[in-house]
């Protein structure tokens, strides 16, 4: 299964999850009966609009969407798309569609010890075995408090820090200082045209940020004249036994 959009990853892919042992960062049993599973968007646009930090998922072009299910219950959420800023995929590829942003990572309160590790290493390890993406990057943001230890803990390599940049807060939200210019068809987007408006007549305002903390994960060799000082190691040793009712494999 190869190069799937985000919409067809939906229920009919079986769940995957430990069994017995593996490249997991915590063997703990409650974990063990965590499952992960892809989802469209739309399936955790209002999980992650209520934990994530940023509360909105605006902005975001996704290719990839998981939750991570206790029972039945959605405990965790990530979201994987294309790079946020443009063109900086050459940095890192030859080609676009080989490089992706973890763009929305949150999980509930209540879970336990490692459970952000965990989620990790199961979306990457589908990432690894179900597509040709080569490696993943994201960035821990220290104006909302995250230097990037759950990177660290699943074995992200840190290469360096982003340019100071800016945000607009607005109606006890903050988003990109780049929404204020969204554009379709070479028109202000409504909700660009609310922001401008809302700036100007002081109920919004723009707020300065410190760089960002960069991250990159290598799921697959790199491609040939491809240069970039990120690590060649990963995880993905691991079997899992689930599978769909036509034995394919989801990882």
């Amino acid at each position: 299964m190869k190069n799937l959009s985000v919409d067809s990853l939906t229920a009919e892919l079986p769940l995957f999850q430990e069994d017995g042992g593996g490249a997991s960062p915590t063997s703990t049993h409650q974990l063990k009966d965590y499952i992960v599973q892809p989802c469209g968007i739309e399936c955790i646009k209002s999980f992650i609009e209520k934990w994530h930090y940023s509360k909105n998922t605006n902005g975001i072009s996704s290719r990839y969407c998981f939750k991570l299910l206790n029972g039945s219950k959605t405990v965790g959420a990530s979201i994987f798309g294309f790079l946020a800023m443009a063109n900086q995929w050459k940095k890192y590829a030859n080609n676009e569609d080989k490089v992706i942003e973890l763009r929305r990572l949150c999980c509930v309160d209540d879970t336990p010890k490692n459970t952000e590790s965990y989620f990790i290493s199961k979306c990457l390890l589908f990432l690894k075995k179900q597509t040709e993406i080569e490696i993943v990057l994201s960035y821990a943001d220290p104006f909302y408090g995250h230097e990037g230890t759950i990177y660290k803990a699943s074995n992200f390599k840190f290469i360096g820090t982003s340019s100071p940049g800016k945000i607009l807060e607005y109606q006890n939200r903050r988003y990109h200082e780049k929404s204020l210019r969204a554009k379709k068809d070479g028109v202000l987007k409504p909700f660009a045209e609310e922001l401008n408006n809302a700036l100007r007549l002081g109920n919004a305002k723009i707020i300065k940020t410190p760089g960002k903390n960069i991250y990159t994960y290598r799921l697959k060799k790199q491609s040939e004249a491809v240069k970039v000082p990120i690590q060649t190691e990963f995880w993905g040793t691991e079997s899992l036994h689930h599978k769909s009712s036509n034995e394919r494999e989801v990882i």
